[in-house]
């Protein structure tokens, strides 16, 4: 199965922000190559907030083009067999943390949005992983930090869309 096959399964099967999800359906539709940077019209992401949820705390990272605090994430690569396996390996490389768990129940929530020319927008597919006990990170050569927040501190550093994404983490949690 491809990775775009996977996708549209991925997002199928997702029964949340069905206008959204319904956008991201249409959007693979219309480019079969839209799980793809080079897909100018725009691509799919893959991301995932890592959680520590015995310490009530989240790992984020800062992000160096957008200096921004994040959860980790970015671009599917030919060797992503799933687009929970992208946003797993991207959750590892941005936080060194070995053994991370994905959260299971799929996708937590989907968000869209604009990015600069020459493509257009990330249709970002958001997971949640679980670190293990003791997990120490290290920050990456596409952060400029990285470091853990209580719950309640995230709103007060990081946008919107990470806190949508921190509150349905917990309320699956």
């Amino acid at each position: 199965m491809s990775l775009h096959d996977d996708a549209v399964l991925v997002l199928k099967g997702y029964e949340n922000q069905q206008e959204l999800r319904q956008a991201y359906l249409d959007h693979l539709a219309a480019h079969p190559d839209g799980v793809w940077k080079s897909c100018h019209a725009g691509h799919v992401t893959a991301s995932a907030l890592v959680v520590d949820p015995v310490r009530g705390r989240v790992l984020l990272t800062l992000h160096r083009k957008l200096r921004m605090w994040l959860q980790t994430g970015g671009h599917c690569e030919p060797g992503d067999a799933t687009l929970g396996a992208a946003a797993l390996r991207e959750a590892v490389e941005e936080s060194g943390i070995a053994g991370l768990e994905p959260l299971p129940g799929g996708p937590v929530r989907l968000d869209r949005h604009r990015i600069p020319a020459p493509c257009h927008w990330h249709f970002d597919v958001q997971y949640a992983v679980v670190a293990p006990p003791g997990a120490e990170y290290a920050v990456s050569d596409e952060s400029l930090d990285v470091r853990w927040f209580p719950y309640h501190e995230v709103s007060d550093v990081a946008d919107g869309s990470v806190v949508r994404l921190l509150e349905a983490t917990r309320a699956r949690l």
